[in-house]
């Protein structure tokens, strides 16, 4: 288990529980209040720590390298009834962009995601989750095959940004992505977004339009990453923290400016600290979420995603 700077305290009490628990085991002392009274302020810690989390912390907790990742989340929810499908029928398979056909219960749906790798070889293979061109088109072609056959879409967001490399703008990065936001919007089945990660830029957005877009509790979603924004406005990467405070990218700031409709709460500790728990929830999440949608039709569905968005940005004096 890896632990991020802010979590040094619960590092320590866990490494003194298991000493204490090890001693138990290996002597015939009998250290059991001992471990509860440490498991008990474990626990104290963890609430104190993940209660008052600041925006930038959120950011470090959403990119942890042991959180769960789109096939993570896709596997533990379908089971075996997932069939990754491959390839834009234009350029080549983008590993960066995942999607296939799996079944909730006696659902079928439709996955899209971003995928993130777990070692310097996955994430190389995966291109650290920076899909090109072909990896929207691909997602944009499986939507349409989920539309023609009435089955509805999930989209895992989970990405630094679309890949800014030459041969992707050359390949039209930009048109991918606004093709996407553009198909999105009139799909005629429903679409539901679920935020496990990183949402960065049009990376994100590529994949983002829908009826009802879930964010889990310590992600976060933004036109741009606190690193990047703070090199623009300073010069300099060690702003990220003033950057990611006005930058209002939380859950919790989206929720309140209506860009996103519901928070997913995470286990204490992270999704990472219990995945059985944020795999359930999640599922859950998209059964209840698509329940809403399943009996209306399409066009009350596009016309309801329209005004949805339409809504958004609109204040008044």
């Amino acid at each position: 288990m890896e632990y991020l700077e802010f979590e040094q305290p619960i590092k320590e009490l866990e490494d003194q529980y298991a000493k204490a628990c090890n001693i138990g085991a290996e002597s015939e002392v009998d250290v059991t209040a001992t471990c509860k009274q440490i498991e008990k302020k474990l626990i104290e810690k963890k609430k104190e720590i993940y209660k008052n989390l600041t925006p930038w912390q959120r950011v470090q907790i959403s990119r942890h390298p042991n959180r769960p990742y789109t096939l993570d989340y896709i596997n533990a929810i379908c089971g075996d009834t997932f069939l990754e499908l491959h390839g834009d029928r234009n350029v080549k398979d983008d590993k960066a962009m995942i999607g296939g056909l799996g079944k909730i219960d006696d659902q079928s749906f439709m996955f899209v995601g971003q995928q993130k790798g777990y070692n310097t070889k996955t994430r190389q293979y995966r291109n650290f989750g920076m899909a090109n061109p072909e990896g929207y088109r691909k997602a944009l072609r499986l939507m349409k095959s989920a539309e023609k056959f009435g089955v509805p879409v999930v989209c895992f967001v989970d990405t630094p940004g679309a890949y800014p490399g030459l041969e992707a703008e050359e390949r039209g990065q930009g048109e991918a992505i606004a093709r996407n936001i553009l198909e999105m919007t009139r799909l005629k089945v429903p679409i539901i977004v679920v935020i496990i990660g990183e949402g960065a830029s049009g990376g994100a957005l590529g994949i983002g339009v829908g009826d009802k877009v879930l964010m889990l509790e310590n992600t976060w979603y933004s036109v741009i990453s606190p690193e990047s924004c703070s090199s623009i406005l300073w010069r300099s990467w060690e702003y990220k923290e003033i950057a990611a405070e006005a930058l209002k990218l939380t859950a919790i700031d989206m929720k309140k400016q209506k860009l996103i409709d519901e928070i997913v709460k995470e286990p204490l500790g992270g999704a990472h600290g219990n995945r059985e728990e944020i795999f359930n929830t999640v599922k859950t999440s998209i059964s209840n979420a698509y329940s809403e949608f399943k009996n209306l039709s399409p066009e009350e569905l596009v016309e309801k995603r329209m005004d949805k968005y339409l809504d958004m940005g609109v204040f008044k004096g």
